[in-house]
């Protein structure tokens, strides 16, 4: 295995944890005020409407079945009664429906932002950066499962016995850099795009993911007042009364009659 590879499998993982972890701390501390979603609904919403769900849905499934797939080891699954094969038959229809919703979403996305004027005005650069560091990990994604676990046999590959394996074994300080070894090509580019995604994090709006309203249901409603002429709680500012041209041209012909 090259040094290449170690570093990959092996250093790479602990860099970005670790930039991802004091970035988000770092981030909190010095632009609490920046830690926001940097909504663009003001500018339009009917695109928006039907994209944010397809997209925020589609990717919390993915995450659900990243977190059961590499997380959960396979004797924990078969411990409760889920076979290999009905795992491998549900993990890829939920993962191709997850994926299709998540790829339409963030497509839909990208079109509002690109063809709408405000939108697209609004976008800074630091945003284009992150939907390029977005949208290339789901693509390498549904090539991976397209091509391994759809068109890769009755079984598709069994990343359940080296990836899962490695990444715990990252989790827990001892990486097992040789399971890494004979993954196909579209999976590690899959994992090493995936923590690139979680080194620019912090520095992203992506940072919004990890706040919660728990305030939302609780908090006061909030009072709007009209802004109408005739409702105001200040006294009316006297200034100089008109004077009339009518009665001005009286008095100066009274003044010379007299």
């Amino acid at each position: 295995m090259s040094a290449f590879e170690i570093f990959l499998w092996g250093a790479f993982p602990y860099i970005s944890l670790a930039v991802l972890v004091v970035g988000l701390i770092w981030r909190y501390r010095t632009d609490k005020f920046g830690w926001t979603t940097r909504s663009s609904e003001l500018h339009e919403h009917a695109i928006l409407r039907a994209a944010s769900p397809m997209f925020h849905v589609g990717i919390l499934m993915v995450a659900g079945g990243h977190f059961v797939g590499l997380l959960i080891p396979n004797t924990w699954t078969e411990a409760v009664g889920i076979s290999e094969e009905a795992y491998h038959l549900g993990a890829t229809v939920l993962g191709t429906f997850a994926a299709v919703l998540t790829i339409a979403g963030i497509v839909a996305l990208i079109y509002r932002r690109r063809r709408n004027r405000s939108v697209f005005l609004a976008t800074t650069t630091n945003d284009k950066i992150m939907y390029v560091f977005l949208a290339v990990p789901i693509a390498l994604g549904t090539w991976a499962t397209v091509q391994n676990q759809i068109f890769g046999g009755a079984h598709g590959y069994d990343y359940r016995s080296t990836i899962s394996p490695w990444l715990r074994s990252v989790f827990i300080l001892q990486p097992d850099i040789a399971l890494m070894e004979d993954v196909p090509l579209s999976f590690k580019l899959h994992v090493l795009s995936g923590f690139l995604l979680l080194l620019i994090w912090p520095f992203t709006r992506l940072v919004h993911v990890l706040s919660a309203p728990l305030g939302y249901t609780t908090r006061p409603y909030v009072v709007y007042r009209s802004r109408e002429a005739n409702v105001s709680a200040s006294p009316e500012e006297r200034g100089w009364d008109p004077v009339s041209t009518g009665a001005r041209k009286s008095d100066d012909a009274r003044s010379r009659g007299a």
